[in-house]
């Protein structure tokens, strides 16, 4: 079972360690000592906290796909000459960029603080973790 610290935690939920202190004290995660003494809260009971309270906002696109990893966001920049373009979108706490023609960005009618809908379908997905965390 791995062990996440309290300020680890409170980053990878983008809460503050007070959040997730009082969590902790309202029963909500379980709290436990690693062996030097500091606070840790369980990974798995982290993770069913991160999944309940993740808040997604609607595809105002009102499609339907096969593909599950969707990143609604705003435009946040747009780099583009005659026939290419990279656009940068915010999704929550997540950067995603595209890179699309310039023809697609003027369909799209895209420009900065849009919402649009980042839509991935990969064949590889890579996950990594860090040194000495496994």
């Amino acid at each position: 079972m791995p062990q996440i610290r309290i300020k680890e935690a409170a980053l990878y939920l983008g809460v503050s360690d007070d959040t997730v202190r009082r969590w902790i004290e309202h029963d909500l995660l379980t709290a436990s000592n690693d062996e030097s003494g500091k606070t840790v809260v369980d990974g798995v009971e982290l993770a069913a906290l991160a999944k309940k309270n993740a808040v997604l906002p609607d595809d105002p696109s009102g499609i339907g796909r096969s593909a599950r990893n969707r990143f609604v966001g705003l435009v946040t920049a747009i780099t583009m000459d005659t026939v290419m373009a990279q656009v940068e979108l915010q999704c929550g706490p997540h950067r995603v960029v595209s890179l699309m023609s310039s023809e697609a960005v003027r369909e799209l009618n895209l420009e900065l603080g849009s919402i649009a809908v980042a839509v991935v379908k990969a064949t590889t997905v890579i996950v990594e973790t860090p040194l000495g965390k496994v």
